[in-house]
């Protein structure tokens, strides 16, 4: 899985880049056939701002912002969101394959 790592309007410290790509993985691991994840440093008047882009393999993209006063706060953040929402998309998916009629009693 590939991971993309940009900052805008700030610079990243290179711990913090690792933990990203530490987290991207951790992501991807609850996801369903993750291909790309994206993570995004920006900062937003005084808030520092993380978001989390998952690309899964069905064309789906997953998208969480977090924000908070420092950059490591804000990828917790978003992080937690991101793997909420790729949870339930893995579990739908992995239902929808399955038809009631397939299901023997």
């Amino acid at each position: 899985m590939e991971t993309i790592i940009t900052a805008r309007h700030c610079e990243i410290p290179e711990a913090l880049r690792e933990r990203a790509g530490t987290v991207a993985e951790r992501v991807a691991s609850v996801a369903s056939r993750p291909m790309k994840t994206t993570v995004l440093f920006d900062v937003e008047g005084a808030e520092s701002v993380a978001e989390l882009r998952l690309h899964l393999a069905h064309g789906e993209v997953l998208v969480a912002r977090g924000t908070g006063e420092d950059h490591r706060s804000a990828l917790d953040r978003a992080e937690e969101r991101l793997k909420r929402q790729a949870s339930r998309v893995s579990g739908r998916f992995r239902t929808a394959r399955h038809s009631p009629a397939d299901i023997q009693p």
